[in-house]
């Protein structure tokens, strides 16, 4: 299974991106998806998860979305209103044997995308 990770960039705050993972060798249905990010000289966090509903970080929640396409096997991440401190190195990852309450645990996912850097200017 691979999953790339497409996207970032160069962002002023206020805008918008539009990320996207694409997997290939099994279908994402049935799995749980999820995005998380790595600002510089942080920890790894959790932004968003779609498994039969969605997820989302407090820090996110009501700017960003995930969406899952099946007939593409790709998982988008849609920001919006985007501030200094979303900027992080982004990866995806797909798990499918989470249950509820790991959903926002990086660990318990099996396979993860190369990352994509977004950088928010003020």
């Amino acid at each position: 299974v691979q999953l790339q990770a497409s996207g970032g960039g160069l962002v002023q705050a206020g805008g918008s991106l539009r990320l996207s993972c694409a997997a290939s060798g099994r279908t994402l249905q049935g799995t749980t998806v999820a995005w998380f990010r790595q600002p510089p000289g942080k920890e790894r966090e959790f932004v968003a998860a779609f498994r039969w509903t969605e997820y989302y970080a407090n820090s996110v929640k009501g700017r960003f979305a995930i969406s899952r396409d099946n007939a593409k096997n790709t998982v988008y991440l849609q920001m919006n209103s985007l501030k200094p401190e979303d900027t992080a190195v982004y990866y995806c990852a797909m798990g499918s044997r989470l249950i509820t309450s790991t959903i926002r645990d990086g660990t318990a996912y099996d396979y993860w995308g190369q990352g994509t850097l977004v950088t928010v200017s003020s």
